[in-house]
């Protein structure tokens, strides 16, 4: 965001790609380059376009038309997903020669424009240390200190997404009277469930029984709560037995690289013969709740003990 602000101090390009997974980013970048277009009469000069209302034909001409009252106009693309190669020859065109008075704004979350050369903008989890420093000084902003180590916690319990971090800081400000600490985090925030399922996994692969059945106590048993326990160990189990690079493996798994960089973690706990016969239980289990042999509430404590003890 930081080379995106300095970058827009000096000119606002065509095209901006904005892809990763941190939805706050995309808004933030957003508000970033309309503010760089100074813009009036918002109403006729930002157009926005989702997966509802896009029409290929009507974005190109919404590009190509003036701005009303104004020197620049905005147009969005939100999130469209069916491109077909008519529209994608028409945008590829269009880039070629833009008109100047139009700053188009694609939020890519499902990578589908990178056939197009435009400036891109990284909406991807921030690291540790760039989000500490957002922490702080956010913090620092209602008179309050957190401790290091509580740092690290809530970072990890919100998966490194500043959108969910922004929120929880906000509520530590107003609950806590001056140091955050561990303590704090615990009783405070809300841990997001890819996370939660993050430490239930730490959990069975250190044989903690008592941890495990605990968190499970907290977390929903619904049929989400069993998917994403389904594709974690699954996951774990592909990227243990796979010698490819990160990256594409995650776009085979069609996840992001960060989650197979931290099943890569994971999967060192386990041996490749306990995933594959966790792999096999899963799939056993997924049978058994689809054909109604097996409550989801029940499946999960039966997957957990299951796997402490396999």
């Amino acid at each position: 965001m930081k080379t995106l602000k300095a970058k827009l101090q000096k000119k606002v390009d065509a095209c901006y790609l904005i892809q990763g997974e941190d939805v706050l980013l995309y808004d933030k970048a957003l508000q970033m380059i309309k503010q760089a277009c100074k813009l009036e009469l918002e109403e006729f000069n930002f157009l926005v376009f989702d997966e509802d209302s896009f029409n290929g034909d009507a974005v190109i001409d919404s590009c190509e038309t003036l701005p009303m009252g104004s020197d620049k106009k905005v147009v969005l693309l939100k999130n469209v997903t069916k491109l077909d190669a008519k529209f994608k020859e028409k945008l590829k065109a269009y880039l070629k020669s833009p008109v100047e008075s139009t700053c188009l704004v694609i939020f890519d979350f499902f990578n589908k424009f990178d056939f197009i050369i435009s400036e891109k903008v990284s909406a991807k989890r921030l690291d540790d240390k760039s989000l500490k420093l957002l922490i702080e000084s956010e913090l620092a902003e209602h008179d309050k200190t957190i401790r290091e180590d509580a740092v690290q916690q809530l970072i990890e319990s919100c998966c490194n997404y500043y959108s969910l971090i922004k929120n929880e800081v906000a509520k530590l400000s107003a609950c806590v009277d001056e140091v955050i600490t561990t303590k704090t985090i615990e009783e405070f925030v809300c841990k997001e469930t890819e996370f939660a399922v993050y430490e239930l996994t730490d959990a069975l692969s250190r044989k903690n029984a008592e941890k495990a059945v605990s968190l499970l106590n907290l977390m929903e048993k619904d049929t989400k709560t069993f998917a994403l326990v389904l594709n974690h160990f699954r996951r774990l189990f592909f990227v243990a037995v796979s010698d490819m690079p990160d990256k594409e493996l995650s776009e085979i798994l069609g996840v992001k690289e960060f989650a197979v960089v931290k099943a890569r973690e994971l999967s060192k706990n386990f041996s490749k013969l306990q995933l594959k016969n966790i792999y096999e239980m899963l799939n056993d289990v997924d049978f058994y709740i689809k054909n109604g042999q097996m409550q989801i509430e029940n499946a999960l404590y039966y997957l957990i003990f299951g796997i402490l003890y396999c």
